[in-house]
């Protein structure tokens, strides 16, 4: 069992809440969190690739994250993850320590995904410096496996040798990788000491099965109270293939309009009355036929994301 094991559960890939002109929008943050929670969110995912962190300075994470605390007022158990791997050894290193001293609960980091044809060894060295420069004890790092974005998927055998040699500080994996089979080899060959949180809400079922213990899903946004209704059924041995139908659902309308962020932005707006937040260049909102074409589909579907 991993030694991580309070950071299982339902998390959402938060979206970042910015003003028209680009700049943050601090005071929207708490707020997003605070309603994630509600619906049945244990946590959030800040500067993953739905909340556009590759867009954003040390300087913008840090407030962002000073300002996230703030859920913790009403929210005391919500965990906390950041995004913060880089290319750079030296900033993924800055930023991962800078996630731990603000009091977050772990980061998930990116590999570096400039080189995308580099070995095993120098993926573990590199992970190896963030861990024992960045990593308190008792810290949790998540290796983010995302290969259709980075280029650079973390195998089988790169995840083990960091789980031995760190299994403190190596808290496990999110697999972004929508692969059906790596889910299912991923529980094969770590059962549950390796903490894998699922990155795809259609396979979430599925891969609970194969002991992942958790999800961190863009559509967590959404619809995380299907996403719990998941976990909840998965937690007393059942499984809930309504709640599952509607998520695969809901994947199909992310899949069909890409990128995510534009498209969840404008649906918070639209659904649940948030502020209509800005996407940094280079992504672009969503344009108003794409946006009257999806409400259409939802209410044609019977199946309002509103819910």
């Amino acid at each position: 069992m991993t030694t991580h094991q309070h950071l299982v559960g339902v998390y959402a890939a938060a979206v970042t809440p910015l003003r028209a002109d680009f700049s943050l929008a601090l005071d929207d943050v708490p707020e997003l969190l605070s309603f994630l929670a509600r619906r049945g969110c244990h946590g959030a995912l800040l500067f993953g690739t739905t909340g556009e962190g590759p867009s954003f300075s040390p300087a913008e994470r840090r407030e962002v994250l000073r300002a996230a605390l703030a859920v913790r007022k009403a929210h005391p158990r919500f965990h906390l993850l950041a995004g913060t791997g880089t290319p750079s050894l030296e900033e993924t290193i800055e930023l991962t320590r800078m996630a731990f001293d603000l009091g977050l609960d772990g980061a998930v980091v990116l590999p570096p995904y400039y080189y995308r044809k580099v070995p095993d060894e120098g993926l573990y060295l590199w992970f190896s410096q963030v861990l024992r420069r960045a990593v308190p004890a008792g810290g949790a790092l998540f290796g983010y496996h995302i290969p259709s974005i980075s280029g650079v998927p973390l195998s089988l055998d790169l995840l083990a040798r960091l789980l031995d040699t760190f299994p403190e500080r190596f808290a496990g994996i999110k697999d972004s990788s929508g692969d059906p089979e790596h889910a299912r080899n991923l529980g094969a060959r770590f059962k549950k000491e390796l903490l894998v949180l699922n990155g795809n809400d259609r396979l979430f079922s599925m891969a609970l099965q194969n002991s992942a213990q958790g999800c961190i899903t863009a559509l967590s946004n959404l619809r995380s109270p299907d996403l719990r209704l998941v976990w909840d059924a998965h937690e007393a041995g059942d499984v809930n293939e309504p709640a599952q139908e509607r998520l695969d659902v809901g994947r199909e309308w992310l899949e069909r309009y890409p990128p995510a962020p534009p498209l969840l932005k404008a649906l918070l707006a639209r659904l649940h009355r948030f502020r209509r937040w800005a996407v940094r260049p280079p992504l672009l909102p969503l344009s108003d036929e794409i946006e009257a074409q999806v409400l259409g589909e939802i209410r044609e579907a019977g199946r309002s994301l509103a819910n």
